[in-house]
């Protein structure tokens, strides 16, 4: 029997040598077994390690691709990029920024104070002070909901939040249940960890609770609100159907709600408390250069937590959490997470005026929104062809777990550009989809 592997090598060779072309179809994988006398698994195996090495795609109902464009490096969608509009990462800077630095001012000038500093200079614990649980707790709530201060513990930012929960909620060589499609760099996260990542489906109200019964992992990483990347936010009938399968099952938790801000829904965590560790940070609804992590864990999770972020080194600068804590007290964080609500909407109502005719997914308060590409465009020959026109957008391999087939998609981001930068790049993606990746290639 020949080993998958260097068959692999003979197919990247071709790729190398020109004799397979970016954009080319691969034969099926039952063709191709046939053609080298192999079983369909053993073919399967091939184009798997054909992905793994970025030098395919796959999408699904179209088949497998020779790439169009160059691999991505690790972790994907984790580093500005250098193009001239950027709609890959949603760098959400406080809207107006001249008169935000007007506010943050003050608080600067306070952190300067030598009784704030001294304090601030001092080492700090996982949980932090009393003051800035409660002020972490008021940031935190929505909808009537409002997570007990004593609950509450703090990481230098989102990521490291997310990586002590998964760290506190997974053994190493455990698995992780997520949507099939998520955050990309809780894939990379998860390896680091050594943990395995189970791709679990989701329909148009989210994750689906009767996958993760059937699944049964160790923990699951689930996004309910303005999901990343498909913008989807789980109804509340749907929350509730998961934290009784969390709860019925002992499955924990990571309740990821990095977007949440942007609107008002009973938390996951409501519903299963006892089950679920609900993280967030201050990038996204007032900075990312002034950010602070979250984590929200019950009794019986919390010693697992505090561990984790010891143990990772994730905890939060005592400088910085003075610094947040001021800020929301003051109000300020407040004031630019409103007009971060009212800049996401208008900038979604301008990409959806501008796509309109095309299929898009998401919410209309969201930073985000996810475009099925009209045929016969696939998703990495749109990616490569709007960056020639020097637009940086997200494929959807980015967001796939496992070798499972990307659907032709992109995903949207709009919270970095200005709204007149905004309109004329989807005016130029709207064009390049009207037409065809031939057409694109002439211009």
């Amino acid at each position: 029997m020949r080993d998958y592997r260097g068959l692999a090598d003979e197919v990247a060779a071709d790729i190398r040598a020109g004799r397979l072309r970016p954009g080319e179809r691969l034969p099926t994988q039952r063709r191709f077994a046939r053609h080298h006398g192999i079983a369909v698994s053993t073919a399967a195996r091939v184009y798997q390690e054909l992905t793994r090495r970025g030098l395919v795609v796959g999408e699904v109902g179209r088949g497998t691709y020779v790439r169009a464009a160059g691999e991505r490096p690790e972790p994907a969608l984790a580093e500005p990029g250098s193009a001239r509009v950027d709609l890959e990462l949603n760098i959400a800077l406080p809207p107006g920024v001249p008169d935000s630095l007007t506010e943050l001012r003050g608080g600067f000038e306070r952190l300067l104070r030598t009784d704030v500093l001294a304090g601030a200079l001092r080492p700090t614990g996982t949980a932090g002070t009393a003051v800035s649980r409660s002020a972490a707790a008021a940031v935190l709530a929505r909808a009537g909901w409002e997570p007990d201060p004593d609950t509450v513990a703090f990481a230098g930012n989102g990521r490291q939040a997310i990586a002590a929960a998964v760290s506190a909620l997974v053994d190493v060589g455990g698995r992780l249940g997520v949507e099939a499609l998520t955050y990309p760099v809780v894939k990379g996260i998860a390896a680091r960890l050594g943990v395995t990542l189970v791709p679990l489906p989701v329909d148009e109200h989210g994750l689906v609770p009767e996958a993760v019964r059937e699944a049964r992992p160790d923990a699951v990483y689930v996004q309910p609100t303005l999901h990343n990347p498909l913008g989807v936010t789980m109804p509340e009938w749907r929350r509730q159907e998961l934290a009784q399968v969390l709860n019925d099952f002992g499955i924990n938790a990571v309740e990821d709600t990095i977007y949440a801000f942007l609107r008002d829904e009973v938390p996951l965590s409501a519903y299963a408390p006892e089950r679920t560790v609900l993280v967030d940070s201050l990038s996204k609804r007032f900075s990312p250069g002034l950010t602070l992590g979250f984590l929200v864990a019950s009794e019986g999770l919390a010693g697992r937590v505090a561990s984790a972020l010891r143990s990772g080194g994730w905890t939060a600068p005592g400088f910085t959490l003075v610094a947040a804590t001021h800020w929301i007290e003051d109000g300020t964080v407040f004031a630019v997470q409103q007009r971060k609500r009212l800049d996401a909407a208008h900038k979604s109502q301008i990409v959806r005026s501008g796509l309109d005719g095309f299929v898009l997914r998401g919410d209309p308060a969201a930073y985000h929104c996810w475009w099925e590409l009209p045929q016969p465009w696939r998703a990495d020959t749109f990616v490569a062809a709007a960056a020639r026109r020097g637009i940086a957008v997200s494929p959807s391999g980015a967001f796939a777990v496992g070798a499972a087939h990307a659907p032709s998609a992109v995903r949207l981001a709009f919270a970095g550009p200005d709204v007149s930068t905004l309109e004329s790049a989807v005016e130029v993606l709207a064009r390049l989809a009207r037409g065809t990746p031939e057409d694109a290639r002439a211009d």
